[in-house]
């Protein structure tokens, strides 16, 4: 089979390797899909302080179980599915206390291990999450990162009819802020520089869509929420320029969440935090309630993956997907490869 490898930065290989043999706990995954995400970019480029090369990518993935392993009882040839790419060791601290997504040794697929970009993939059946026939293969390999966003709006336990603030308009602040009115909040407002963004953002359901090189961020919240402003600011930006627009500008005694991740030494008033007694939290990916939560949201219409597909292409241009994206920053969300373009 072909086996997709980044063997340094910018540049990818194919290799011939042999169809693994699910071995006992484990699914033969023929794998259909798999989506790029900003992570997979920052390894394009060899920013990635994680990855090391060669690497096999691939962690956002749909396919079909083509064969089971010994032991496997629930999962059958045939089933429609995708899977979850956290390595974890089960046994300390975190995993042990129901939050195996920090793992003390977690390793994700297509980073720190490898990655689901081949025609088949083994993997240990426990990683295996069925996906309903509702769902295409596309939307399939698209719940990897609603899950992340689903699990993001679940850290604030106050969710339930906010006001949300979202610094950010990529993928995941246009995946969050659907995320966020499905579990029950209020009102929405978003804010980016970038017009085609904030329009998708208004498309997909946000209350309020703001453009911060022509608005206040503090105004903005003002006008659209009150003097009380937001309960709960999510950063899905990640830059000392947004995450300080959010601490300057919280209510006192509100809650900001970091979603993104920093890809600098973060240079921020946290002075001003601790003078509003700020609770700054963070997100860290997903685990299995959330991807149950994401395809059940979807499922009842409550979110919309589609309008967030950019772009496909074959598996044999991997590369030439992230050329594109390189060329089309601005205009592109989600771009996927498709291993086997059928839908059976």
């Amino acid at each position: 089979m072909k086996q997709e490898v980044m063997t340094e930065p910018k540049k990818i290989i194919f290799q011939e390797v042999p169809v693994p043999d699910p071995g006992e706990g484990q699914v033969l995954v023929k794998i259909k899909r798999i989506g790029i995400c900003g992570s997979d970019i920052h390894v394009y480029h060899g920013t990635h302080p994680y990855t090391s090369y060669p690497v096999t990518q691939g962690h956002e993935v749909s396919g079909k179980i083509v064969k089971t392993g010994a032991g496997v009882k629930d999962l059958r040839a045939g089933d429609r599915v995708t899977i979850e790419p956290q390595v974890f060791c089960g046994h300390c601290h975190p995993c042990t206390h129901g939050k195996y997504n920090l793992c003390e040794e977690l390793k994700v697929m297509g980073f720190q291990t490898t990655g689901t970009a081949s025609e088949y993939f083994a993997v240990d059946a426990s990683k295996i999450t069925p996906i309903p026939d509702s769902l295409t293969y596309d939307e399939g390999a698209m719940l990897e990162p609603l899950a992340v966003t689903i699990h993001a709006a679940k850290r604030f336990p106050g969710l339930q009819g906010a006001n949300v603030a979202i610094l950010g308009c990529g993928p995941i602040g246009l995946l969050l802020a659907q995320s966020v009115k499905a579990l029950g909040a209020r009102k929405v407002m978003i804010t980016d520089v970038s017009e085609y963004r904030l329009g998708l953002a208004k498309e997909l359901g946000a209350d309020a869509a703001v453009n911060t090189k022509e608005q206040d961020f503090g105004e903005a919240m003002i006008r659209e929420f009150g003097p009380d402003k937001a309960d709960v600011i999510y950063d899905c930006a990640g830059n000392d320029t947004t995450m300080n627009q959010a601490i300057q500008n919280a209510r006192k005694g509100s809650t900001i969440i970091l979603v993104a991740v920093f890809g600098a030494m973060a240079n921020v008033d946290l002075a001003k935090l601790n003078d509003s007694e700020l609770d700054l939290n963070t997100s860290m990916m997903y685990r299995h309630e959330d991807y149950v939560d994401a395809i059940r949201c979807v499922g009842e219409g409550k979110i919309q993956l589609r309008p967030l597909m950019s772009q496909h292409f074959a598996f044999e241009d991997y590369q030439k997907a992230y050329e594109y994206i390189d060329n089309n920053r601005e205009t592109t969300m989600k771009v996927l490869i498709d291993v086997d373009p059928s839908d059976e």
